[in-house]
């Protein structure tokens, strides 16, 4: 297969985490990398001198990673910076899932993190999470890492065609505590799709029970998740090697739904270059709701520290891919500021390659260094 590209397109407004949305409140709650805990922001200490503000020849970024796939592809990112600067530290710091992170940059327990588009647009309007413990304060946007691409597929004989479908079966987001059953349900439960949402009955099971459950027929429907053109999550792919399964055709009020929703972006991808397990679901093209993960600097994290980042998963992108294909695959820098909104400051570091790059969008806002 190819080097993926999957850069296709975000929303206008616009196997990780989101802490459970049970039922239908569409809430979202906290946000966990692949079934993490979420985390609440810990015992509030700082960190101890990785606040990136050295000279010249001595610029360092911790960098907050939730474990499982955002950690492999933090990893990867650090092996290149080892391989491909001379000037740049670069840490990866264990923290606990999107929300967490954002909640232990807010304060100053390490000056970068990776966390999602869905999260901070959260913490921004004080939803979920946010609302019953805010920040002061969200990080700013450095540049696009890789997308979790969301979708729904049926069990053969259910009768189940379009999404509204839906309405009255057994569907299964996810297990609560994921990023993709979140957005998912934040997606589905505003207008135009809330009234199919509200009738449909929410799976709450472990990834581990659920394909067993689908084979035994207590799941109607899943959403079926990864990032495209290199793998689906486990037990996606198990559901397919046991049960047919079948693609449901998105209406057009998911589709509005799903382009309306500021924290999601979306995707259209060739089945083709992006198969569940070898299978054939029955549709050429699938459309897809995103939830875009990102690398952040707080506004103490040094400009020239944030800049050489950014040089190097440019101009090194191939070194991080070798790592990790997860991560973005980027031809150029425009590429970079794929998934960054109006809404969201960009650094001041990031600002400036955009610009040394001639990628800089003058619609976007440039953040504020502390």
């Amino acid at each position: 297969m190819k080097r993926r590209k999957f850069l296709y397109g975000t929303a206008a407004a616009g196997i990780a985490g989101l802490a459970g949305c049970m039922g239908g409140d569409g809430d979202g709650g906290g946000t966990t990398d692949d079934g993490g805990n979420g985390g609440n922001g810990g015992d509030g200490t700082t960190d101890d001198g990785g606040n990136g503000d050295g000279g010249e020849q001595n610029l360092s970024l911790r960098v907050g990673t939730s474990a499982g796939g955002t950690q492999d592809v933090g990893l990867a990112v650090e092996r290149a910076v080892s391989q491909a600067s001379d000037i740049l530290d670069y840490s990866t710091i264990e923290s606990p899932g999107y929300i967490g992170t954002i909640y232990r940059m807010a304060q100053n327990q390490f000056n970068a993190g990776i966390t999602d588009n869905n999260s901070l647009n959260k913490a921004l309007d004080g939803r979920g999470r946010f609302g019953e413990q805010p920040v002061d304060r969200i990080p700013q946007y450095g540049f696009g890492a890789f997308p979790y691409s969301i979708y729904v597929v049926a069990r053969d004989g259910t009768g189940i065609e379009t999404f509204d479908d839906l309405a009255g079966a057994n569907v299964y987001p996810a297990e609560p505590g994921y990023s993709t059953r979140a957005t998912t349900l934040d997606v589905w439960s505003q207008d135009p799709t809330a009234d199919v949402y509200e009738e449909m009955t929410i799976e709450n099971m472990g990834v581990g029970d659920a394909p067993g459950a689908m084979e035994e027929g207590t799941i109607d429907a899943s959403i079926a998740y990864g990032t495209p053109g290199v793998r689906y999550t486990g037990f996606v792919q198990e559901m397919a090697s046991r049960v047919d399964l079948h693609y449901v055709e998105p209406t057009d009020a998911l589709i509005e739904s799903a382009e309306s929703y500021s924290g999601a972006g979306t995707t259209r991808t060739d089945y083709e270059d992006w198969q569940i397990a070898g299978t054939d679901i029955g549709t050429d093209e699938v459309f897809t709701w995103d939830l875009q993960v990102n690398y952040t600097f707080n506004p103490e994290a040094n400009p020239d520290a944030v800049y050489e980042l950014c040089r190097v998963v440019h101009e090194h992108n191939d070194l991080v891919n070798e790592g990790e294909a997860q991560f973005n695959d980027y031809d150029s820098a425009e590429e970079m500021l794929a998934y960054a909104q109006e809404r969201i400051p960009v650094h001041p570091g990031a600002v400036q390659y955009y610009k040394d790059n001639d990628a800089w969008d003058d619609s976007l806002e440039e953040g504020e260094t502390a």
